[in-house]
């Protein structure tokens, strides 16, 4: 049985089991169902679809061109804003490790980092003050809001949240700290519920809210921190509109260049020369653009500088050529932070070396600064000394060097350097005089070379690279003579890739002549082309010692002159180039070596001259002794310009000559008859084919560029004809595809174009990282510059640079508890500037005119008008009444935006002018006390006037007497009670005042004051308020008025019906005969009376302690029935909640029968 084969599995092919396996097969393949979420009504279909279109509707944006470079995009700029205490500090140093694995312990200014391959990102950190709170949320790209978990939201998060919002909205993430202060779980959970609600109502539904647990070993988990920075790698920012159209800087180093005694002269207190140095953001900036600085004011640039990108992204080259030991630390820029030893001062810079001072350990890694300093630990001489040593000649073929006067420190070191002289005495004789010995200027050298050890890396290099500059047709080879081969072996092995010689007589040029060759030395040149020949180091190594001098000091003279013999008769090497295309002569000519055939072409000024002229036909020797400032004319030349063929050949080259013309078939007939200065080199060899190429090339670039026009309407026709739909594309991606192609058309405009070129074209592009100089800066800027406040350099339009009224649309913020006041000076952050001006309020009345406000209106939208810089319309800003941090209560005021520049519309004023009648006709009444002279009257004639009680009227003309009275017509007769005014509009402009702010230029950033109004200059310096007597509030005394009695005649009385008749009837002035008598009652009466009121009284009581009883019996009935009710309703809840109970049972079991029975029809199926 075992030794049985088994049968081999056959998979059925037909059946139940065969049919589920395709099915199952079939939905793998597919992917997806669309009856399983098909929906079942047409309502909810319906449902779905307007979802599903409002979502996308809510995706799209108003498309806007991002003007920042794909290739070398700048940082994108991470601010940590955030109430003092809350761990900014600790987040930013969290983030910088996490991306560097650096540890930072001093932070100040941006930090900039790479983050990825195509992404860099600058840290900052923003400091409790509103002035940087403004600066930040111009420039940030993305906000780190830090909260406090433990306490809640402050002041200074909501102050911030509304200048967002005035300045463009970045994206904004919330961080939660200090959230291990809270111990309960559930009080954790209802805190952070109750802080993401409120941070969703700030920003939007969904805003992302991180949570940061506590502090371990001064920074954050790891594991928090890597979700943050991988939420802050993927977001993509949209520009924003104002920073997409000005360029702009955040300055992450500052430094002074002016001059030393110039302040030293002034006492510091003279105008600066600084410049700053960032990364480009925005547009291009231009050399020729005004440029502000928030906190300083509008700056002149005056140069702009491209420099190298200290925090370049990561390429492959980069890649390579990192250290092993440098592969795991990426790479970071924080010139005013602690990074590698260094940190940036207001003056100075100040490198920490790890280890002694004399010398550094060398077991700890080392910056770039560090090694800086060790190796100026090891330099025992000053630069003027190197100078004054060394050998510079200004050119190539100089004879003797330059001479540098000897400085204080080179008098001073003189005795240590007579020793030396006299070494080399014998030596010095024939050497030029200022010169030391070569042992010593090596030393020299050797330490120079010290600070530059890159430089020194490929010393062949950059002697080819001299070579190149200065012309040599062959490599220089530089040579030496060294003394005491024994003492300064070991020296000169460390350096033996760069020799330098002792004096002029050992820098030598080796031709490739074969005399030069033979040469045991080399030549010098002393007088341009003469040259001497020296004995190399070998023949003064076998000199004998009894000699007095060296041999090849020996015969100077002769030798000189048996060199220049030599010169002389030497050939010079061929000129090949000059010899073919600057020359006359025929090939034959030029390979055989006859000197009567080269002699025009071998000149000694060929090698200077740029132009040479070939041939001067028709200029006789008699002709150089004329005036040669005019060129003579041959009149046999003239004549051959007028044959008209020649003319025909040649006009269709001229605008002016018909364009229809054909060119000669060739070149032949036309000959250059001057004789001139230069040669067609070409001609010559391509005549014939060169003729027929002018004449096939327009033809077929004319049917080239048909048929792809032919081609690309055949295409477009075909697109609409074979599906019209898939052609369309609605606004959003037809915007998208145009602002591409403007793009794309820029960037080939420029691509050929050299960068300095362009740069003065275009201005240099966004991500550039440039120096900035600015002139004329105050100096408080440098004196008081703190690094932990932002400096931001904003380029300003040349619309930005002048200063208007602006219109602007403002509403007080519903937060602000006082309300704004006209003619109040308002703190206005408006584009780049924070200045302070003082605005007037005004409403628009029926588009007629616009009238003045004295207050700001509650929950209202108004318009303001004020002087300053002129802003973009539909910018945004915020108005403060004051920027100190020691206000209580919410500090912005207001928040707007531009509306207009410069609007022509006046504001007016509404202005009452009253006056009393005295002396009054039927309508008609004279007027006083309105106006003070007859001018002013004959201005306002024909205007309406009213009174108080209604009636209208009208200013007729002026009277004589007294001055300033008219006589003026009403609707209904007037009393002398009456009070007449007229109301007119008076147009008011706002003051031109404008206050920037410079926060920066203070030593304490936040104690600037602007300008205070008058009842808080005399609260605070205690002046108490002048009172006017007039103005004073009295109690107003007003005496009352008699009316007359209305009297109607007897006879009109008569005639009146009787519903008409007055029936005042007078008061009774005299008693009746009833009130004159007096009653008296009997005794019966008066019991009687007792009796009565007794009972009445008894009886008032009895019925207000029934009713008392009534109300409490009622009171306690109310009670019981409200018991029962609410026992009744718990009951029929009861009830409900068992029905409802078995109808859902039922439906469940009625659902359960329904699939059983459906996937018994789908077995049977």
């Amino acid at each position: 049985m075992d030794d049985r084969p088994h049968k081999a599995h056959r998979p059925s092919q037909s059946g139940e089991k065969a049919e589920k396996k395709k099915g199952k097969g079939k939905e793998k393949q597919k992917g997806f169902n669309e009856k399983a979420f098909a929906p079942k009504s047409g309502r909810n279909a319906d449902r779905q679809g307007r979802r599903n279109v409002e979502r996308d509707q809510t995706r799209l944006h108003v498309p806007l061109v991002n003007r920042t470079p794909d290739d070398q995009p700048p940082p994108v700029i991470v601010a940590i804003v955030g109430p003092p205490g809350v761990g900014k500090t600790t987040l930013l140093k969290s983030l910088v490790r996490r991306y560097t694995k650096q540890t930072l312990s001093h932070v100040q200014g941006p930090v900039t980092v790479v983050s990825g391959k195509k992404k860099r990102i600058t840290f900052i950190e923003c400091n409790n003050d509103l002035n940087s709170m403004i600066d930040i949320a111009k420039i940030a790209d993305l906000v780190l809001l830090m909260i406090d978990g433990s306490y809640g939201f402050e002041m200074e998060t909501f102050e911030f949240l509304n200048i967002l919002q005035s300045h463009g909205f970045p994206k904004v993430i919330g961080v939660l700290s200090h959230l291990d202060l809270i111990k309960k779980a559930a009080t954790l959970r209802a805190t952070k519920k109750a802080l993401k609600k409120r941070f969703w109502t700030e920003i939007y539904q969904g805003a992302k809210l991180f949570y940061l647990s506590g502090v371990l070993n001064g920074r954050y988990p790891d594991t928090e921190i890597l979700n943050l920075s991988r939420f802050i790698g993927v977001m993509k920012f949209r520009p924003l509109v104002f920073r997409n159209s000005h360029p702009y800087l955040l300055a992450d180093r500052i430094e002074d260049l002016t001059p030393r005694e110039q302040i030293r002269e002034s006492k510091g207190k003279c105008d600066r020369t600084v410049t700053l140095y960032g990364y480009l953001r925005g547009t291009n900036l231009r050399l020729g653009t005004k440029v502000h600085v928030p906190g300083v004011g509008d700056l002149e640039m005056k140069s702009v500088t491209k420099l190298g990108d200290p925090c370049p992204l990561p390429d492959a080259d980069s890649e390579k050529r990192r250290k092993l030991s440098e592969k795991k630390k990426l790479l970071i820029h924080a010139p005013m932070s602690d990074v590698g030893g260094v940190m940036y001062d207001k003056d100075a810079v100040y490198i920490n070396v790890p280890g002694s001072f004399t010398r550094g350990n060398t077991d700890v890694p080392q910056g770039e600064g560090e090694r800086m300093v060790m190796d100026l630990q090891d330099v025992d001489k000053t630069l003027e000394d190197a100078v004054a040593r060394s050998q510079i000649k200004l050119f190539g073929s100089s004879s003797r060097p330059l001479a540098v006067d000897p400085g204080p420190s080179r008098q001073h070191g003189s005795e240590s350097e007579e020793s030396d002289d006299e070494e080399d005495e014998d030596e010095g004789e024939s050497d030029d005089e200022g010169f030391e010995d070569g042992s010593a200027f090596e030393e020299d050298l050797e330490s120079d070379y010290e600070l530059e050890g890159d430089e020194l890396s490929e010393p062949e290099e950059d002697e080819e690279g001299e070579d190149g500059d200065r012309g040599r047709s062959a490599p220089r080879v530089v040579s030496r003579s060294v003394q005491g081969q024994g003492t300064h072996g070991k020296r000169d092995r460390q350096v033996k890739e760069v020799e330098y010689a002792e004096s002029d007589s050992d820098f030598g040029d080796q031709d490739d002549d074969e005399d030069d060759g033979d040469l045991p030395g080399c030549r010098v040149h002393f007088d341009d082309e003469d040259k001497v020949d020296i004995p190399s180091d070998e023949e003064d190594e076998e000199m004998s010692g009894g000699e007095e001098i060296p041999r090849w000091k020996a015969n100077l003279s002769e030798k000189a002159k048996e060199a220049y013999d030599q010169h002389s008769r030497r050939k010079k090497r061929k000129d090949w180039i000059s010899l073919i295309y600057s020359s006359s002569l025929t090939p034959e000519q030029i390979v055989s070596e006859d000197p009567s055939n080269a002699q025009g072409n071998s000149t000694d000024d060929a090698d200077d001259d740029f132009f040479t002229v070939k041939s001067r036909s028709g200029v006789n020797a008699d002709d150089e002794d004329k005036d040669m400032s005019k060129e003579p004319l041959n009149e046999e030349e003239l004549k051959a310009w007028e044959d008209e063929e020649l003319l025909d050949s040649i006009r269709n080259l001229f605008i002016t000559g018909g364009s229809s013309q054909t060119q000669p078939s060739g070149d032949a007939d036309y000959e250059d008859l001057e004789g001139g200065d230069f040669e067609d080199l070409e001609a010559a060899g391509g005549g014939e084919e060169g003729g027929a190429n002018p004449e096939e090339d327009p033809e077929a670039a004319k049917a080239a560029a048909l048929a792809a026009k032919k081609e690309a309407l055949k295409r477009k026709f075909d697109e609409q004809y074979d599906d019209p739909e898939s052609v369309k594309m609605d606004f959003y991606e037809e915007k998208k595809e145009e602002m591409a192609k403007q793009l794309e058309l820029n960037r080939q405009e420029f691509e050929d174009v050299d960068e300095e070129a362009r740069a003065l074209v275009e201005g240099y592009r966004p991500g550039t990282y440039v120096r900035i100089e600015l002139a004329d800066v105050p100096c408080e800027l440098i004196e008081n510059f703190d690094p932990s406040y932002p400096i931001i350099v904003g380029g300003l339009l040349p619309a930005e640079e002048r200063f208007g009224y602006l219109q602007v649309r403002i509403k007080r913020h519903r937060w602000y508890t006082k309300t704004l006041k006209t003619n109040d000076p308002l703190i206005f952050s408006l584009g780049w500037r924070r200045f302070q001006s003082i605005p007037i309020y005004s409403l628009d009345d029926h588009s007629i005119r616009m009238r003045m406000l004295k207050y700001t209106p509650e929950h209202m939208h108004c318009y303001a008008t004020f002087y300053g810089p002129v802003a973009i319309p539909n910018t945004g800003f915020c108005a403060f009444n004051t920027l100190s941090g020691d206000v209580p209560g919410f500090r912005v005021a207001a928040t707007g935006v531009v509306l207009d520049i410069d609007r022509s519309t006046k504001i007016v004023k509404k202005l009452k002018l009253t006056g009393v009648p005295y002396k009054i006709f039927k309508n008609t009444a004279f007027v006083k006390d309105m106006f003070n002279s007859a001018l002013e009257v004959a201005k306002f004639e024909g205007a309406n006037i009213r009174t108080v009680s209604g009636i209208r009227g009208q200013i007729k003309k002026a009277l004589a007497k007294p001055e300033g009275a008219f006589r003026a017509t009403f609707e209904d007769k007037v009393l002398m009670s009456d009070i007449i005014f007229l109301r007119a509009w008076y147009s008011i402009q706002p003051r031109k005042f404008y206050n920037p702010v410079t926060s920066l230029l203070l030593s304490d950033k936040g104690s600037w004051k602007g300008m205070r109004l008058t009842g808080q200059v005399r609260r605070e310096e205690g002046i108490a308020t002048p009172s006017n007597v007039n103005s004073t509030y009295k109690k107003v005394e007003r005496p009352p008025r008699r009316f007359n009695p209305l009297k109607i005649p007897k006879k009109l009385q008569a005639a009146l019906p009787y519903a008409s008749k007055p029936k005042l009837v007078k008061a009774q002035h005299k008693q009746t005969y009833l009130q004159k008598r007096a009653v008296v009652l009997e005794p019966e009466e008066k019991k009687a009376i007792a009796l009565l009121q007794q009972m009445r009284a008894l009886r008032k009581d009895q019925v207000a302690r029934r009713k008392e009883k009534k109300q409490e019996k009622k009171e306690a009935h109310r009670k019981k029935v409200e018991k029962e009710e609410a026992k009744k309703a718990e009951k029929d809840k009861e009830k409900r909640k068992e029905i409802m109970r078995i109808a859902g049972m039922k439906s469940k079991r009625e659902a359960e029968k329904e699939e059983g029975r459906s996937s018994k029809r789908r077995k049977k199926d």
